[in-house]
């Protein structure tokens, strides 16, 4: 890409949010934003129109999540690649990110001062990092047994997620796009993968486990 700019696709559903990126990238006159989505579809619907470098998604949007959208944009663009801007801390999820093909995990509250390395760090082929995220990980690579949390699906991870967070499931239901019967299935795979019994105990085990802020 050495001599063009490097093109750059957005996506959040909030507006200030898609303007804040925006005027972070500009700051960089080799790095341009040639396409905006304001929600899952739409972001992976341009994907497949605009001529892009790398995608910038937001963890959480209504319907297809940013996160969510990560199995698409690896088949589809397996050689173009994903950061994931959340609102949430780095232990919270980045390690599911990377794990399910993102090239780096961002919070949104040092966007302004990293998220332009973190764009030419992922598109030299490399993956984005904080030093603790890192140091995180090397811990769990030197344990001998993963979480059961790791066992979960992306959807599951999701689902299970939102309940510990407090989310009712007509709530999980209406953000997901999906029937209450459908995230009530999801919750009884959780439960039996984590070997729980009700959402009580998800929540002790999201908070032990540091899944939850």
């Amino acid at each position: 890409m050495t001599g063009q700019a490097m093109k750059i696709l957005i996506a959040d559903d909030h507006p200030i949010v898609r303007h804040g990126v925006k005027q972070v990238l500009a700051a960089d006159a080799d790095l341009v934003v040639v396409g905006e989505a304001k929600n899952g579809d739409e972001a992976l619907q341009l994907a497949r129109q605009l001529d892009w470098d790398v995608a910038i998604l937001d963890f959480s949007m209504p319907g297809r999540s940013g996160f969510d959208l990560l199995g698409d944009m690896r088949r589809e663009f397996p050689q173009r690649p994903v950061i994931i801007l959340s609102i949430h801390a780095e232990q919270l999820h980045a390690a599911r990110v990377l794990k399910a093909g993102g090239a780096g995990y961002l919070n949104k509250a040092s966007a302004p001062q990293e998220l332009t390395k973190a764009v030419r760090k992922v598109a030299a082929g490399g993956r984005y990092v904080s030093a603790s995220l890192a140091e995180m990980l090397a811990g769990d690579l030197a344990s001998d047994a993963g979480p059961l949390h790791e066992l979960l699906s992306d959807r599951e991870y999701r689902v299970m997620w939102l309940l510990a967070s407090g989310r009712q499931i007509s709530e999980i239901a209406r953000e997901l796009l999906l029937r209450p019967s459908t995230v009530s299935t999801y919750r009884q795979r959780v439960f039996r993968k984590l070997k729980l019994s009700n959402n009580a105990e998800l929540v002790q085990y999201a908070v032990r486990n540091q899944l939850v802020e």
